[in-house]
């Protein structure tokens, strides 16, 4: 039996247990993965096992990664922690895992886990219902939080409501930092540090390639765009709330495109990306305006969707969808049968492990600036560069990877943060760390496809 199975069959052990002696802070954990065992949670639990194991070799500066997991049935968390241990081998840590009870209907029970460890993942969504306890928690024990929400209400409600207080206790709260949306923010800085010059705005296209076993995504995230489309209006109400200042135009204004256009670089049609990536890019260029007095960059994000067959066939299914989501009974209708309405994309049981490890991703991002000594408000822009993120099927194998490097990042990396806790998006959070080389280690590689052209 490995470690990391011996972990799990002796629950009352390791619940609980504070080691006095590899404490940091006071705390006995540096990562608790909560909602170990939900869909996401279980593959979040895999590279966090991955990661302790690169501790264990040296990897990593602290020489030792504590963590745990934590849910509401310590069963079905001992039969993660068995399956991670099947299924990495090797690469199962050496070291006991901590198993803590904690219900995200039970303030006490997420108070005590934010008390035992310096970052949570929370894996416990959609988190418009079940987020908040679980940032509060964190912020109110110091405890920094990491989630991998693409739900921009619940995002930006966070940093109305929690922002101040975060950066009171010095704690970060950092959302969206799985697919939705690390390699959109952090590829866009990427592409601002490849460019010779002053970039001003980007486009990026993504394209996700499945094998033939087909695409598969769980309903979670379903749900979580029913919900959030459903919600729009209350979105509008609350950035008036939070008051932002009117984004700056640098450099000639980007066109807005229409919602599906054909693409003469890809040979296919496009249409407007529906994700978070917008919002989230957009916080973060707001943010290093202000903060850092930087250059804000103008962004506009799409993905391709092949031929005028997969237009007409998405077309059909949007409108059913942007009908029966305005009302109570058309979201239970969408939410009990996402398989139906998706055209088999979405389902209860998530995707196979065959059609994860035949799908990978692409986002490719066309930016344009000014070269140095050019007018940035009169002039052209006169310089362009392409640069690429790609890496292996998004929802269940890169957004592990995004969420727990992330949270490497935060412990590793924590002289290049922000000087002040706060509630960030991940560009704002990860401009100046080192999370680009440590996400293309693990696969998700990000590249320049062609050189600054002027």
């Amino acid at each position: 039996m490995s470690a990391l199975s011996g972990a799990a069959s002796s629950t009352t052990a390791a619940r609980c247990t504070a080691r006095s002696s590899t404490m940091t802070g006071g705390r006995a954990y540096d990562i608790v993965v909560f909602g170990a065992s939900g869909f996401t949670g279980q593959f979040v639990v895999e590279e966090v096992a991955r990661a302790a194991a690169a501790a264990g070799e040296g990897q990593l500066c602290s020489g030792r990664l504590r963590w745990a997991v934590a849910g509401r049935s310590s069963e079905k968390l001992q039969a993660v922690l068995e399956r991670a241990a099947e299924r990495l081998g090797k690469a199962a840590p050496r070291e006991e895992v901590g198993i803590l009870f904690c219900d995200v209907s039970d303030a006490g029970s997420l108070a005590a886990m934010a008390r035992q460890t310096r970052v949570v993942l929370n894996c416990v969504g959609p988190y418009r219902f079940f987020g908040e306890p679980v940032v509060e928690a964190c912020v109110e024990n110091g405890a920094s939080c990491i989630d991998i929400s693409g739900e921009p209400q619940f995002l930006e409600g966070m940093y109305l409501k929690y922002n101040e207080r975060a950066a009171e206790k010095g704690v970060y709260v950092i959302g969206s930092c799985g697919f939705d949306s690390i390699p959109a923010d952090m590829g866009v800085l990427y592409t601002r540090d490849k460019l010779k010059g002053t970039l001003t705005a980007v486009e990026s296209f993504l394209t996700v390639k499945s094998g033939p076993e087909g695409l598969g995504v769980h309903d979670g995230t379903w749900k979580s765009a029913v919900y959030g489309l459903a919600d729009e209006a209350n979105l509008k109400k609350l950035r008036k709330q939070i008051g932002y200042a009117p984004f700056p135009v640098v450099g000639a204004k980007l066109k807005k495109r229409g919602f599906i256009f054909y693409s003469p670089e890809f040979k296919e049609y496009c249409i407007t990306f529906m994700g978070s990536d917008g919002s989230v890019v957009k916080r973060t260029q707001r943010y290093l305006h202000t903060e850092l007095q930087q250059t804000p960059v103008q962004y506009g994000a799409y993905v391709t969707v092949g031929g005028l067959g997969s237009v007409i066939k998405l077309m059909f299914l949007g409108m059913i969808f942007l009908l029966l989501v305005k009302f109570n009974c058309g979201r239970k209708l969408l939410t009990k049968y996402p398989e139906f309405f998706s055209g088999g994309c979405f389902s209860k049981k998530g995707p196979t492990q065959k059609q994860m490890d035949g799908t990978s991703f692409t986002m490719t991002f066309f930016g344009e600036g000014y070269s140095e000594g050019q007018d940035l408000q009169n002039g052209k822009p006169n310089v362009k560069i392409c640069t690429e993120v790609k890496g292996p099927e998004p929802g269940y194998i890169a957004t592990p990877i995004a969420m727990v490097q992330a949270a490497l990042s935060l412990l590793e990396d924590a002289a290049s943060l922000p000087k002040r806790g706060g509630v960030y998006s991940p560009g704002a959070a990860f401009s100046k760390t080192k999370l680009i080389d440590r996400l293309n280690k693990r696969g998700v590689e990000f590249s320049v496809i062609s050189k600054p052209e002027v």
